[in-house]
């Protein structure tokens, strides 16, 4: 981890520092943006000269004195807010990742514009080299990331920013292994070492236990697999909590489609399909380093889908822990059957908010692209999330359930089916709808459902394009801020 500070003053020039400034245009000339270095060597630079721009992260290099640099970054047209600020900070971090000491003098307008820049700074710094072989050095070579800023940042907040690039960190690890070294016992073992230090209670049911307890939906996806699958709960249950929140993760640590079987081009990048589990896991993990008085509860569902005579089929029928049975129609759609099982489970407990967390559907690319999460669910659900996608600078869209789509997943034979074949409208809401009937009621009367929130995450759960503000290639780690966020909230 990269140390961070925030002083009041930037230090002198020195050697292997970068001071990163912001360029701005205005009335079509480039200028400096508002900065703390007093230097006459800086007011006197033709920005048109060197190449700069005001181009949101556009970044160049100016030599400065004693073996140091300037960097100046172009910060765009947009108000230079918490989110923007975070978002420059990881784009310049991510450039002068071969600096030892970067220095951000950019403006700030309170003490969490300056954790801001911190956090994305830390957050662009992120680079996996496990399985590099012998070239595992990494291009990384900074040690620390200063703030300057009038606006005294508390070494609670620092921390807190520390806690949560850490668990995004982590999450972004787990996304990024490959599926031959990250299967569901290999899961499971990692939350196990990972939560000791926490004294978290963890429960992991393996496929005897599954099978014995009712959970069809994970047994049927993981059946086809020779590393069978895994139910894992963590529980965190802090004295004088008021509030339960509980977090089911789709965790398919590789998808091929299992006999319905995707295309050769369509498999590359299922290691990712249990982003799910790996970001309600790592939240868990940050709620509790940050001792809020929140109860939490996070359900990892974790198979591996693949082709083998013991795999499910299509047509098969199977029973979920909630007793009620799914016609089987495609061995693809199978991140819903191992929901099915977490969410009913996690309904058995009654809490006060369940959010799921999953890549589920390409009808969610689709429809918004690989910078929103879809989000459906209860009304005061969605009003949760949206608030805390919003404090978090995380980007959500609320999509509809429209009651009309629900007969679409009508079963001669059984409750329900997990697809309608040949019908590929609203494929997202369709998945939401069908998550919806594993909801459990808050009351005795089974009249009024526990308020729920579902989050698809399929396109920004992983960057195959260019990096981005502090969004590397691979796993971003999207959305932990959030649940963190609506964690907060509740404990409020």
């Amino acid at each position: 981890m990269i140390k961070l500070t925030a002083t009041a003053k930037v230090a002198a020039f020195t050697k292997n520092q970068a001071i990163v400034i912001g360029v701005k245009s205005v009335s079509k000339k480039l200028q400096l943006v508002e900065h703390t270095i007093d230097s006459a060597w800086l007011s006197e630079l033709n920005l048109e000269a060197l190449g700069a721009s005001a181009k949101a992260e556009s970044i160049i290099r100016v030599s400065a004195p004693n073996g140091s640099v300037v960097a100046l970054i172009g910060v765009g047209n947009d108000e230079l807010d918490e989110d923007n600020l975070r978002e420059l900070a990881g784009a310049a971090a991510r450039a002068l990742g071969s600096i030892e000491n970067i220095v951000f003098d950019l403006p700030t307008s309170d003490a969490r514009d300056a954790a801001a820049i911190l956090e994305g700074a830390a957050l662009g710094q992120y680079e996996l080299t496990t399985y590099k072989g012998t070239d595992s050095t990494g291009s990384i070579k900074t040690k620390s990331v200063t703030v300057v800023s009038a606006h005294k940042v508390s070494a609670a907040a620092i921390a807190k920013v520390n806690i949560v690039v850490e668990s995004i960190r982590a999450t972004r690890d787990l996304v990024n292994t490959p599926p031959n070294v990250l299967f569901p016992a290999a899961f499971a073992n990692i939350v196990a070492k990972r939560v000791k230090p926490l004294n978290l209670e963890v429960q992991v049911w393996d496929e005897k236990a599954l099978a014995k307890d009712g959970f069809g939906g994970i047994l049927a996806v993981g059946g086809g697999s020779s590393r069978p699958p895994r139910l894992v709960k963590i529980d965190y249950r802090p004295k004088g909590a008021k509030k339960h929140l509980a977090l089911v993760g789709k965790g398919i640590t590789f998808d091929s489609g299992g006999l319905s079987l995707k295309p050769a081009e369509g498999m590359v990048g299922m290691k990712y399909d249990m982003t799910g589990a790996a970001t309600v896991f790592e939240a868990l993990v940050t709620i509790a380093k940050l001792a809020l008085p929140v109860h939490v509860t996070a359900w990892l569902c974790l198979a591996e889908n693949m082709p083998s005579g013991t795999a499910q089929r299509p047509n098969d029928i199977i029973k979920v822990r909630n007793g009620k049975t799914i016609e089987v129609l495609n061995t693809d759609a199978e991140g819903r059957l191992v929901l099915a099982d977490g969410l009913s489970a996690a309904s058995e407990e009654k809490p006060d908010l369940i959010i799921d967390v999953a890549t589920l559907t390409g009808a969610a690319t689709i429809a918004l692209g690989n910078r929103y999460a879809g989000l459906m669910g209860t009304s005061e659900a969605i009003s949760a999330v949206e608030a805390a996608a919003f404090d978090t600078g995380e980007l959500v869209w609320h999509m509809p359930l429209p009651a009309e789509l629900r007969s679409l997943l009508n079963s001669d034979l059984a409750d329900i089916a997990n697809v309608k074949i040949g019908n590929r409208a609203g494929g997202m809401l369709i998945a939401g709808l069908f998550l919806r009937e594993f909801i459990g009621f808050a009351d005795k009367r089974n009249e009024k459902k526990i308020e729920w929130a579902h989050l698809d995450i399929a396109g920004p759960a992983n960057n195959d394009a260019a990096p981005y503000g502090h969004t590397t290639k691979g796993g971003t780690g999207v959305m932990l801020r959030t649940l963190v966020s609506v964690a907060e909230g509740m404990a409020r």
